[in-house]
């Protein structure tokens, strides 16, 4: 899916006040959380990685990137990377336990590429492997929504959990408030802060703007 986007610069931009160090020691966090509700996983992937907060955050697994975008100097070295447009990489079918996609859907330009994509990542899925997405939720953070120049569709819970089972997903589970909208907002920016924030659901409905959806490969 051809991009005139130059995302090196996009996301140098986005992250120019973000202190990586940190942001990844709240990713560590987070990704444990994740990795736990998908089974604790040993072949995972994660088709959108960016700079690889959630790989980096999940040593107990065998861990293979996708992204546009060499984000070499943030990557673990054992983690399998191909830069690459996710629909030109080649995937190994039936092979991988787990996918974690995070800010991704999103980015799609039509309906029809979210649905090449699930079907995609089915196709890469163990029988019985898990996929969890977690994106922001335009019902709730409507008004920033479109404040991220790569942003095209407008997505909820309830649609993306739609778009899973029409690609022959089980919906295991739907969570509308999950994640504040991003680190520019007011996500916990410490690992004891987030630790606490992840096993505090109420704190969720306040806070969460992004969606969390998990499901199975039927």
């Amino acid at each position: 899916m051809a991009s005139s986007i130059n995302y090196q610069r996009l996301y140098e931009y986005r992250f120019r006040y973000i202190d990586q160090p940190s942001r990844q020691a709240v990713w560590n966090e987070i990704g444990k959380y994740i990795y736990d509700r998908l089974g604790r996983p040993q072949r995972i992937l994660d088709p959108s990685s960016g700079r690889c907060e959630f790989l980096n955050s999940v040593p107990e697994a065998e861990r293979w990137s996708i992204d546009q975008v060499d984000n070499s100097a943030f990557r673990h070295p054992e983690i399998k990377a191909i830069t690459s447009d996710v629909f030109d990489a080649e995937l190994p079918p039936d092979y991988f336990d787990g996918v974690f996609v995070s800010n991704f859907l999103e980015h799609l330009h039509t309906l029809e590429d979210i649905a090449r994509f699930l079907i995609l990542m089915r196709g890469s899925l163990t029988s019985n492997g898990r996929i969890a997405i977690c994106g922001p939720n335009f019902k709730y953070c409507g008004r920033e929504y479109f404040d991220c120049a790569d942003h095209v569709l407008a997505l909820s819970h309830v649609s993306v959990a739609e778009h899973l089972y029409a690609a022959g997903f089980t919906i295991e589970d739907v969570i509308p408030r999950f994640l504040p909208f991003s680190f520019r907002s007011m996500l916990p920016k410490s690992p004891l802060f987030t630790r606490a924030y992840l096993r505090m659901r109420p704190a969720w409905r306040i806070l969460g703007k992004q969606f969390l959806v998990i499901a199975r490969k039927s």
